[in-house]
This record gives structure tokens, C-alpha cells and sequence, in this order.
């Protein structure tokens, strides 16, 4: 047993003993004691992140949609007040393009629901042309019940289905 243990003292010398002093001019790690607390330097620009999608801007910044009460297309207070951020969105970003997507809830034929969907798409876009953002820019579009955005089959999943929604066709932001 107290072979061993000499064996294994002689070992540990011999590997410390072997290492090899540090080169004038090389860096090494520092140790814990000189680690500074200095938050670490900005990433160079190749890896920064790009501009923020402009739908992804229209989505956070913005919002995408607005709604509509039961069977109804005219414009309530709450979307008219998002219309109008909408607008100043369209306004400063005057190279964007947008689809205005009529949604319904499962309620309905399916032809109802898409000339229901058709006058609500349409209702957005008429006022946003009236806040001054071109008509070439606003294109319209109707999908029925057939996108909606939350399943079920009561009033609170109804209610976030009967909407308009804006969409980014093309463009960049300003």
C-alpha cells in the first residue's frame, strides 16, 4: 500500500514538472481571480441581427387585425382607433403593399360567409384609403369560415374569428 502511494506521489511530480513555461507574447486564460465583470464586447455586425421582418413589425408594433361584431362589416370604435395606426404604419412605410383578409366565424353558409368575409376585407380597406394610404396598395381578399383563428364553437372563439386581418404583401420598411 505505501508503494503505491510513493508511486502515485512520483507520477504527480514528474507530469507537474514536465509542464512547459508559456511563450513571451502568448496570452492564457486568466485565472478566476481576473476575470473582470465587464459585460463581453457586441457581437461583430456580420452576426447582428437583420431589420425586423415587416410583417413580424406590423404584428408587434402595430397589430394585424381588427373585428367585427355578429353578421355585421361596418367598422366598430376599437377598429376604427387600430385602422388609424394602421394607416400611419402604411404612411411612413410607403414601399409596403398589404392584403386585407376578410375572415366570418363557422356560423353560415359558406357563400354567405365569403360575401360577409368580402365586406368586411373591403370595409378596412375603403377606410384606409380614406386616411390617405393609395388604393393600388390595398388589395382585398375573403376567406369565409375557412381560416379561423381559434377552434371552438362558442362566443369567445366567434368573436376572434369575425376579423380582417392586414398582411404584408411586399415591401420594406422605411
Amino acid at each position: 500500500m505505501r508503494m503505491k502511494l510513493l508511486g502515485l506521489m512520483a507520477a504527480l511530480l514528474l507530469v507537474a514538472g514536465c509542464e512547459t513555461p508559456a511563450d513571451e507574447g502568448a496570452t492564457t486564460e486568466p485565472s478566476g481571480a481576473e476575470i473582470s465583470d465587464a459585460p463581453p464586447p457586441p457581437p461583430p455586425a456580420a452576426t447582428a441581427p437583420d431589420v425586423m421582418d415587416p410583417q413580424e413589425y406590423l404584428v408587434v408594433n402595430v397589430g394585424d387585425r381588427i373585428f367585427f361584431d355578429f353578421d355585421k362589416s361596418d367598422l366598430r370604435p376599437d377598429a376604427i382607433d387600430q385602422l388609424n395606426r394602421q394607416a400611419d404604419f402604411l404612411k411612413a412605410n410607403g414601399a409596403l403593399t398589404v392584403v386585407i383578409e376578410g375572415h366570418c366565424d363557422e356560423r353560415g353558409t359558406r357563400e354567405y360567409n365569403l360575401a360577409l368575409g368580402d365586406r368586411r376585407a373591403s370595409s378596412a380597406a375603403q377606410y384606409l384609403e380614406s386616411m390617405g394610404v393609395g388604393g393600388g396598395r390595398v388589395e382585398t381578399i375573403s376567406y369565409g369560415k375557412e381560416r379561423p383563428a381559434v377552434l371552438g364553437s362558442n362566443e369567445d372563439a366567434w368573436g376572434q374569428n369575425r376579423r380582417a386581418v392586414m398582411v404584408v404583401k411586399a415591401g420594406m420598411l422605411s
